[in-house]
């Protein structure tokens, strides 16, 4: 019986960890379809989140819920505020320039992190912090169903948005063709500004998330190459495949920590990163056709 509970207990693990590689996945999906611009300072504004995150519920006081919705509204603000001031000045340029923007942004939200709350780890806990739920012998941290039931949530609400909204639709007519977007009455700068907001408050929402079950800490940055690699295996550019791929990611992980070689868990995923961009560079999602970046 333990042999199979064990495969289980490692499948919920994969997937709740899995579930926030998609959620940062989904948000460098949506910059990239929007203005072609690979967001690396992404992975920073989750990491910004969590802090913020700590900040209102650790220090603050708020209870979960409004900091995780007031942390994703500030992280969305800032977000917002990069594209407007910051990536519509490139536009225009070579790809290479968003690239390097977007990791001096990665390196000046990083420095004003560890000036502003310091370099120390810290942590916070929720209502949920050390409970479990057993479901046939698997106990279950309720920590990871409540982020398994958030990304579910957001996942579909955010597809619910792009398909049956205006500003969706706008959004989604944009990121296919900027110039017969615009010539349709779409504001294109501000939808694109809006949907780097969107992108923004996934990564605030992810960052909340994911504190409670790690440190908090300027290291949280790292999870975006996760979801680089998630973003990879399911096709780049695919919002279908960045979820699929990040859930794949976390199972693989999972898997790997425990019946792989000591310290494999860490490299896993960009083995698999290296192995799909060998083997199958458009991923398992990805269009054949999509352009190479």
């Amino acid at each position: 019986m333990d042999s199979l509970l064990v495969p289980a207990q490692l499948t919920v693990n994969g997937l709740a960890v899995g579930a926030i590689y998609a959620l940062v996945a989904l948000g460098l999906v949506l910059c990239y379809k929007a203005t072609e611009v690979l967001n690396f300072a992404h992975g920073d504004l989750l990491m910004l989140g969590a802090f913020i995150g700590w900040g209102l519920v650790a220090v603050a006081k708020l209870p979960f819920w409004p900091a995780l919705l007031a942390t994703a509204l500030i992280v969305a603000a800032l977000a917002y505020g990069i594209d407007a001031l910051l990536v519509r000045r490139i536009v225009g340029q070579p790809q290479f320039a968003g690239v390097m923007l977007t990791i001096a942004l990665a390196f000046m939200l990083r420095g004003a992190v560890s000036m502003g709350f310091g370099a120390e780890s810290r942590s916070f806990v929720t209502p949920w912090t050390g409970q479990t739920t057993s479901f046939g012998g698997v106990v279950v941290s309720d920590l990871n169903l409540l982020i398994l039931a958030m990304v579910l949530l957001v996942t579909l609400a955010l597809l619910a948005f792009l398909r049956f909204t205006r500003l969706g639709v706008a959004m989604q007519a944009a990121s296919q063709n900027q110039l017969a977007a615009f010539l349709n009455g779409v504001p294109v700068k501000r939808v694109n500004s809006l949907v780097w907001a969107l992108a923004g408050s996934l990564a605030g929402l992810a960052g909340v998330l994911l504190a409670p079950i790690t440190l908090v800490d300027t290291s949280l940055w790292f999870v975006m190459l996760k979801a680089l690699a998630a973003l990879v295996l399911g096709g780049f550019g695919s919002i279908a495949g960045a979820i699929v791929g990040g859930l794949l990611i976390g199972l693989v992980e999972q898997f790997t920590g425990v019946y792989g070689p000591d310290g494999s868990k860490d490299v896993v995923a960009y083995v698999v990163l290296i192995v799909v961009l060998v083997l199958r560079p458009r991923g398992l999602l990805g269009e054949a056709h999509g352009r190479r970046v």
